[in-house]
Formats: structure tokens, C-alpha cells, sequence
């Protein structure tokens, strides 16, 4: 509740921006002016006794006098924009100017017709005033109903569209937040991991360690570096894993021989930063380190159909068992879901005396 009451006052200001010069709407007016004068003329054509700028006096005063009044309207619209979503209160609001519109418009056109036919000399014949004033009572509401309609048509399409706009910010901001906490939830967790590689080593073998503090500085070089942007190129993503990779073989050395097989069309694809990490650590938590005997692990990256497919493959362990994902697999499978919903996909399973996880990133389509 306290967004939405702290961006009312923008909300309210940029939907006036937005329908304070409605050029279709401008557009309309005129062509209906127009077509009302033309047939008016192409009227009194057909009557002798009439002159051929007579109706174009009459519909023209009529026009002069509605645009005076349509421009107020336009203008009282911020007033009444509120209403918007109650159309009784805003045609209401409206329609109440009626009894003052009505007099003053005809006293402005008839005035105004009464004083050119007498600089032409000629008398301005009409019915009696009473039938004026009924007549032209009743062609003024059908007339305002007819435009005040338009109107609100112009205006409710521009507050749905303002709407809308703010809705997709809002549901983008709630992404990128959620996307922030889910990135910031990997970064302690992965180097948590790395120092604690580091620990096991510092007083086993100290020129093993310095290797390691040095390989994990580049690495946290990488990771600050793709907390700037969501999306990071393939390339990028692969060298961290590289980095991370020699580390952990600096901490298990004989016990696991890493191969990569990657496909150089596919280093420009576009995927979310970090998001391959917590496979490559799965493969060594769960493959190397809980297994007795040496450990192949297997990094792919390939276009597979229409999609980008990452496999990272660890032999010395099985799903079997008490299995459970942990945050790492969690936030990936989270992550893949806004950034992509139903376009992407992770899987995790055995193959064979092997675990693999395998992701699947669209590649033509972007990120939803």
C-alpha cells in the first residue's frame, strides 16, 4: 500500500501527459465539421434561394461555438479523469455544464448569424425562439452524449495503456528484485564453498593454497563483474566455471580429471550470470568428494535444436537414495522460470553409472 500511495502523484501526472493532446481525436473533429458543412452546402445547392455561403455560415457558427466548448471539456478532463472508472459519474459530471452550455450557445451562434446577414442586408429568418430553443436543446445533448462518448473512449484507452505500462514496471521491478536476491543468495554460498576448499589445504600444503587464494581472487574479479547485469555471454559464464574448476582440481588433484566439450557458435548466447555454477559444484560435493575412487566429470555446451544445452555430467554418485536439490539447483530452477517461464528447463538425472544436469536455454527467443 505504501508504493502505490507514494506513486499516485506521478500516476495522475503522467496520465494527463499522456491524453492532454489527443491528435486523433482533433483529427475526427474536424472531418466530422467538415462533412457537416459539405453536406450542408451540397443541400442548399439544390435551393435556388439559397446562397451558397449561407449554410457554410450556419454550420460553421454551430462549429465554432462546439469547439469552444469541446476545448473546456478537454480541458476539465485532469478534473474528471477520477471518474474514469465510473462512466455515470463522469458523464455526469459532464453534463451538468448542459443548462449553461445550451443559452450561451445559442445566444453566440444565432448573435453572430443575425449580425452577418444584416452587413449583408438580407434578414435572418428561423423559427420562433421557443421551437429554437427546444431544437437546438435537443441537437446539443445528442450532439455532447455523441462526443463526451468519443471522449471517453480516447481517455479510458489512455488510462488502460498508462495502466498497463505501470503494471509491466512494477511486475518488471518485482523480477529483477527477486532475480537480485536469488543471485545474492549463490555469491555466499558458492565462495562459502571455495573458502572452505581453501581452509582444508592451508596447513596441508601452503603452495596449493596460495594457488587456490590466487584462483578464487580472479574468480570473485568475474563475479563482481556480472553482478552489473543480469545476463552475461556464455563465454564469460564458461570462464568462471574454468576458474572454479582449477580450483577445486588444486584441492583434489589425482581424484577428478575434468573434459570440455564446447561449441564456439554458441559462446555469444546470452544466459543468466552464475547460473551454471552450482552445477559444476553439485558434480564435485556429490561426485568427488562423497566417492572412494577417481571421478570423471564432463562439461558440454552445444546448440541443441533451437535451444542452448549445457550438460554438466559427474560419474561417483546416483540420485538413488535420500536425494534432495539444494540452494544452488533451487535458485537455478527459480531463475529459469522468470527470466524465461516455460522456455528453458533444468534437469537432473542419472545416466548411466553418471549424474547429469542438463540445462536448456532458448535461443532464439529472449528473455520474457
Amino acid at each position: 500500500m505504501a508504493i502505490a500511495h507514494h506513486a499516485m502523484p506521478t500516476v495522475a501526472r503522467t496520465r494527463s501527459d499522456s491524453t492532454d493532446r489527443p491528435v486523433a481525436l482533433f483529427w475526427l473533429w474536424g472531418l466530422f465539421w467538415l462533412l457537416m458543412i459539405t453536406t450542408a452546402v451540397q443541400d442548399a445547392l439544390r435551393n435556388p434561394a439559397i446562397s451558397w455561403w449561407e449554410p457554410i455560415l450556419w454550420e460553421g457558427t454551430s462549429a465554432l461555438a462546439a469547439t469552444f466548448w469541446m476545448l473546456i471539456a478537454l480541458r476539465a478532463r485532469e478534473r474528471y479523469a477520477q471518474y474514469l472508472d465510473r462512466p455515470l459519474l463522469w458523464f455526469g459530471h459532464h453534463l451538468r455544464w448542459l443548462p449553461l452550455v445550451v443559452p450561451t450557445f445559442i445566444v453566440a451562434v444565432y448573435a453572430v448569424r443575425h449580425g452577418v446577414y444584416d452587413l449583408v442586408g438580407r434578414p435572418y429568418h428561423h423559427p420562433p425562439w421557443l421551437w429554437v430553443f427546444i431544437y437546438e436543446t435537443l441537437k446539443l445533448a445528442l450532439f455532447a452524449g455523441l462526443w463526451l462518448g468519443i471522449l471517453f473512449g480516447f481517455d479510458s484507452y489512455a488510462q488502460w495503456r498508462f495502466h498497463r505500462q505501470r503494471l509491466l514496471e512494477v511486475q518488471q521491478a518485482l523480477t529483477e528484485a527477486q532475480l537480485a536476491r536469488l543471485k545474492g543468495q549463490l555469491r555466499p554460498h558458492f565462495f562459502f564453498n571455495a573458502l572452505n576448499t581453501i581452509s582444508a589445504l592451508m596447513h596441508v600444503d601452503v603452495a596449493r593454497a596460495d594457488r587456490l587464494v590466487a584462483g578464487l581472487g580472479d574468480l570473485l574479479h568475474i563475479s563482481l563483474r556480472s553482478g552489473e547485469q543480469e545476463m552475461t555471454p556464455l563465454r564469460d559464464e564458461l570462464r568462471s566455471l574454468e576458474l572454479y574448476a582449477q580450483i577445486m582440481q588444486e584441492r583434489f588433484g589425482d581424484r577428478v580429471t575434468i573434459s570440455w566439450h564446447l561449441d564456439p557458435s554458441v559462446f555469444d548466447t546470452p544466459v543468466p550470470a552464475l547460473l551454471l555454477q552450482p552445477l559444476l559444484e553439485n558434480a564435485f560435493k556429490h561426485g568427488v568428494e562423497r566417492s572412494t575412487v577417481a571421478v570423471h566429470i564432463d562439461v558440454t555446451a552445444r546448440c541443441e535444436g533451437n535451444s542452448l544445452g549445457v550438460i554438466v555430467t559427474n560419474t561417483g554418485s546416483s540420485l538413488a537414495g535420500n536425494y534432495r536439490e539444494g540452494v544452488g539447483l533451487r535458485n537455478c530452477r527459480e531463475r529459469l522460470s522468470i527470466i524465461y517461464g516455460e522456455g528453458a528447463a533444468l534437469q537432473v538425472r542419472d545416466e548411466g553409472d553418471a549424474v547429469a544436469a542438463r540445462v536448456l536455454i532458448p535461443l532464439e527467443a529472449g528473455p520474457t
